[in-house]
């Protein structure tokens, strides 16, 4: 079998020292994959959980971290039929992304615009189309909605933010940890109306100011334990609250849920990776419409992203560590070189 470098693990989990640049067996497409050749791959923070033995890989998925990518189709597999060797691609994958190839069932992929670099082009898939699924596809953003985006200087984060700006949401509050974050998150076009410092102020309170006593329409949340008292108290009467992660721990001691059944509220749970591949290949042809209305920073389109760093992947170690020291405002991308 044919070899190729990946990005791999000693001992097959660890912490960031255990990351390498090694060889493994290049993957062969079967029925309906795409072999893809990774120009960029993004960081995403399930790769750290991952590399510690922390998030489970879904089942037939690569065990190699990355599930986001930009690069060229290499190779078809049986019955594809929607892609040609030579495409400019970006998409996801259940894993695998951390390398020279990566085999990828032919939904999960896009065309790359012509204005996006590929190192744009492989910041999105990842954070876009789980703002979308969040905000979209279960929150079901209208025009006049407030909207409530915890870590808004994360990659989810901004994207929800402007897919709700652009959704004609009358207001959205982003919470961040510095004065930075907060002043940039307003400061970008299509961004946040208000700011809140999560560990100083009560953002609660805050969207209360902001609404005028009504509270938001929804919430994306990806803290849980420590914002969950705060998040039922800021929604408004119908309100959704989509939960993308737990980061600050799964149980809730003493939950009134008065509340939940007073305001009529709607709790959604949302994962995106452990979806089946026909889940996901649906949910991309529906975020197809965003995508002419995603260009770079500079490029002056309505939703825009943002990158904070480019690393060769050589530096591998320093990306993963850049992201475990919430450094980032925006998106981390590894090129392949």
């Amino acid at each position: 079998m044919s070899k190729m470098r990946a990005v791999l693990i000693k001992g097959g989990q660890g912490p960031i020292e255990n990351l390498y640049l090694g060889e493994t067996d290049k993957p062969v497409p079967t029925k309906g994959q795409v072999l893809v050749k990774i120009v960029a791959f993004g960081l995403n923070r399930m790769d750290l959980l991952q590399r510690q033995g922390g998030y489970p890989v879904p089942p037939g998925a690569s065990s190699i971290l990355g599930v986001e990518f930009s690069g060229r189709v290499t190779e078809l597999g049986e019955g594809v039929t929607r892609w040609a060797i030579g495409d400019e691609v970006f998409g996801l994958a259940g894993g695998g992304a951390y390398a020279e190839f990566l085999n990828c069932d032919e939904g999960l992929l896009l065309k790359k615009p012509g204005h996006l670099s590929w190192v744009e082009a492989a910041s999105i898939p990842e954070n876009y189309i789980t703002a979308y699924q969040a905000l979209v596809k279960y929150g079901e953003v209208k025009k006049g909605d407030h909207v409530l985006v915890h870590a808004g200087a994360s990659g989810v984060g901004l994207a929800a933010i402007q897919m709700a700006r652009e959704s004609g949401a009358a207001t959205v509050t982003a919470t961040a940890s510095t004065t930075e974050k907060l002043e940039w998150l307003r400061s970008i076009p299509n961004g946040a109306t208000h700011t809140v410092n999560y560990r100083t102020e009560d953002f609660a309170a805050e969207v209360g100011k902001t609404t005028n006593g009504r509270g938001v329409d929804i919430v994306i949340d990806f803290v849980g334990q420590s914002h969950w008292a705060k998040n039922i108290q800021s929604l408004a009467i119908d309100g959704r609250m989509i939960m993308l992660a737990t980061l600050s721990g799964n149980e809730v001691p003493s939950v009134n849920l008065g509340q939940i059944l007073y305001k009529r509220l709607r709790i959604q749970g949302s994962t995106l990776r452990s979806r089946s591949s026909e889940y996901q290949t649906e949910l991309i042809a529906r975020f197809r419409d965003f995508v002419d209305k995603l260009t770079g920073a500079n490029g002056g389109g309505p939703i825009r992203t943002y990158i904070h760093k480019v690393y060769p992947w050589t530096e591998i170690q320093s990306a993963h560590h850049e992201m475990a020291d919430n450094k980032n405002s925006g998106k981390i991308i590894v090129e392949i070189q």
